[in-house]
């Protein structure tokens, strides 16, 4: 039976589904250590099928087209920071800190993988561009998100990111992903050969990891510092980001010369912030308290540019027909 249009697709049922959960039946105590180690373990092992997944052809084709992945490097990590650090500035009052905090990180976090290769398709775009600009984004952003997040955080009077997070982050996050690398040729054939599966515990971990993030969030009072008018503020200023990176940065790669079909996967990959690496990244980064909170922005930013970046790759592939 087709999943009924008028519903979210099942993914994000899901991870709406997880919140609701959590608001409801948040898990304390014991039950929370037990949860936290698990999604811990799920995470780690996320990050080691993302190194068996990734082909190392396609790591060295990554360094070929300079210009392009220059482009989306350079929106993904230097643009949106420096957006919303100037929005932080501008509006400091706007938000709450625990929401500006999430809006900061979001800025630090790399590319989709998936949409931004679909969405690039639809558009008539340089796929294969995409699918390595992607893939060097979420290798970059493991290296870059945590200095770039401590920058952001730090800017806004917050204790930044410590050496504590940088060991998290090397354990839990790099060294599983070199770890599938190294072992790639012992897993890609089970790999392949269970797709649905792999895809299935990628889901899974985000979920869980959501879960686990608004418990604690839950916990310790989420509800109360968060109105409705503060959420729709929140989305207003994530479509605002939304359209200022995607307008800034299809202008200047049309300036620089960049063709068509290139600026389509410019487009589409440097506009995304992907919450697949965000969710686990905010665990190891961001103090325990904080990190239900700090996911709002992402989670809410992760919807827009779905429903933007759709309509406008049907757009451009009805104009490059």
């Amino acid at each position: 039976m087709a999943w009924p249009r008028w519903l979210p697709e099942p993914f994000i049922a899901a991870l709406l589904g997880a919140v609701v959960l959590a608001a409801l039946l948040p898990a304390q105590g014991v039950v929370a250590l037990w949860v936290d180690g698990l999604v811990t373990a799920a995470i780690m092992l996320l990050f080691f099928m993302h190194g068996v997944k990734l082909p190392r052809d396609a790591l060295w084709a990554a360094l070929v087209n300079w210009r392009l992945h220059g482009a989306i490097v350079a929106t993904t990590f230097v643009l949106f920071p420096l957006l919303g650090l100037g929005l932080h500035y501008l509006l400091p009052g706007l938000l709450t800190p625990a929401l500006w905090l999430g809006v900061l990180f979001l800025c630090a976090l790399p590319s989709t993988v998936q949409s931004s290769i679909a969405f690039t398709s639809i558009a008539r775009g340089n796929v294969a561009a995409a699918v390595t600009a992607a893939g060097l984004s979420n290798l970059l952003g493991m290296a870059l998100t945590p200095v770039i997040a401590g920058l952001l955080i730090g800017t806004r009077g917050g204790e930044g990111i410590g050496l504590d997070q940088f060991d998290r982050i090397l354990w839990q996050l790099f060294l599983p992903f070199v770890a599938g690398q190294l072992l790639r040729p012992l897993f890609i054939g089970w790999v392949s050969a269970h797709k649905g599966l792999v895809s299935l515990t990628d889901r899974s971990t985000i979920i869980m990891a959501v879960y686990a993030a608004f418990s604690a969030a839950v916990v310790g009072g989420i509800w109360s510092q968060v109105g409705v008018s503060e959420l729709a503020i929140l989305m207003g200023l994530c479509g605002v980001l939304l359209a200022l990176v995607m307008g800034i940065g299809w202008w200047a790669s049309r300036l620089a010369g960049i063709d068509r079909a290139d600026r389509i996967a410019m487009l589409m990959a440097g506009s995304k912030k992907s919450l697949a690496a965000g969710v686990p990244m905010a665990k190891v980064l961001l103090p325990v308290g904080a990190v239900g909170l700090a996911l709002l922005p992402l989670m809410i930013f992760h919807q827009i540019q779905l429903i933007v970046c759709a309509i406008l790759a049907r757009r451009l592939g009805r104009e490059g027909v």
